[in-house]
């Protein structure tokens, strides 16, 4: 069954140096362009109205960059036709500065519960250099508006091995983030991505990161400084209050189902992977003409689907739950993976009972390697 609904706007006021995602410069006819074939895929994808969903999540681009007008079709557009009443959790991205409060009464109004802002650091130039729009005094005030409007469920993202960027830099950075004692926290390490405005300059010798000892330094302080702030790390990247884990990114990490809507959206649904073409004028005639602007369709076989249920529950810090695996594909863990999970249990990768599999602290360095250990070799 699927029970969660990602919705991809792809808009933004500013393409930020280091984004691969599906993004487009912000313009009014194409926003409205935009939600229109949007608005027809999902209705072609969804049979009936107010359809039950656990989590709703809205990202980007910057979901938040479209004007009140279109904003408001947006959220009464989820509101037709997911039972929004009903959801646990519902998610928009945003970006600090284009959050103003009739924005936030607009999504308030409408249902939301959560919002996952795209922080990246504690650092005025450092900002800039990324090609991020917002400052520092940007996120002050966006957060004290969302409280005071009753949206308290507020997550920041950060970034770190950034260009340029100390350890002590570093420590500033995370010293501000925790200052708002926010219920959730995620951080991940600049990668560099083709396509993109940094790639260019790391080809051409401009760019560089800091070295890798650096990186793996600032992500231990990373979790030492979250958890002594009661921010439990549930996921590599991510950190909660208790209760606070983002329902929607487990519906990924667990492996579940979820629809995928927009361009270079990405849906997984029983037996495939979904994914959206993204070229913005090939996406909005294909979904207005047809419903299912898809690019490709990858088949998912019980083999893969168990490789994959692997190397993501791997990713939370409560790893894999056997008894969850074995019922849902009926077969003992052991009788696929007996071998590899005593190697791995020796070299002190792994940890592994009769109620779970995990990686160890040792062993989180070496998740890729540890992750090639349950590809299968044939099929199951």
């Amino acid at each position: 069954m699927v029970s969660s609904v990602y919705i991809h706007i792809p808009f933004c006021e500013k393409i930020c140096h280091y984004c691969d995602f599906t993004k487009f410069f912000y313009e009014e006819k194409m926003a409205d362009d935009y939600l229109v074939a949007l608005e027809n895929e999902i209705k072609t994808n969804i049979s009936t109205p107010k359809q039950k969903m656990k989590t709703i999540f809205v990202g980007g681009g910057t979901p938040t960059s479209l004007n009140n007008q279109q904003l408001t079709k947006l959220v009464e557009m989820i509101h037709y036709y997911f039972d929004v009443a009903d959801v646990e959790e519902y998610t928009f991205e945003a970006n600090p500065g284009d959050l103003k409060k009739d924005k936030i009464n607009i999504l308030k109004e409408y249902g939301v519960n959560r919002i996952s802002m795209g922080v990246q650091v504690f650092d005025d130039d450092m900002l800039e250099q990324l090609g991020r729009l917002h400052r520092i005094k940007d996120v002050y005030q966006n957060v004290n508006d969302l409280i005071n409007a009753g949206i308290t469920n507020i997550s920041i993202d950060l970034m770190y091995s950034l260009p340029n960027q100390t350890i002590s830099n570093f420590k500033n950075t995370l010293r501000e983030a925790l200052q708002f004692d926010l219920p959730h926290y995620s951080a991940y390490s600049l990668q560099i991505e083709p396509k993109t405005i940094f790639y260019q300059r790391y080809k051409k010798g401009t760019l560089s990161k800091p070295p890798e000892e650096i990186e793996a330094d600032m992500y231990e302080i990373l979790r030492d400084e979250m958890n002594q702030h009661g921010n439990l790390q549930y996921e590599i990247s991510n950190f909660a209050k208790p209760g606070f884990e983002s329902k929607h990114n487990l519906t990924y990490w667990n492996n579940d189902y979820y629809y995928g809507f927009g361009a270079g959206s990405h849906g997984y649904l029983p037996g495939q992977r979904i994914i959206n073409i993204r070229p913005f004028p090939t996406y909005v005639e294909e979904a207005n003409k047809s419903g299912k602007p898809i690019l490709h369709v990858e088949k998912i076989g019980r083999k893969e689907q168990i490789e994959e249920e692997m190397f993501l529950g791997l990713r939370k810090s409560e790893g894999v739950s056997i008894s969850r695996f074995e019922q849902k594909y009926n077969q003992k863990l052991e009788s696929l993976y007996g071998q590899e999970l005593e190697k791995l249990r020796q070299r002190g990768w792994i940890e592994y009972n009769h109620q779970f599999v995990k990686l160890t602290e040792e062993g989180k360095p070496f998740g890729n390697e540890v992750f090639q250990s349950f590809l299968l070799d044939k099929e199951v």
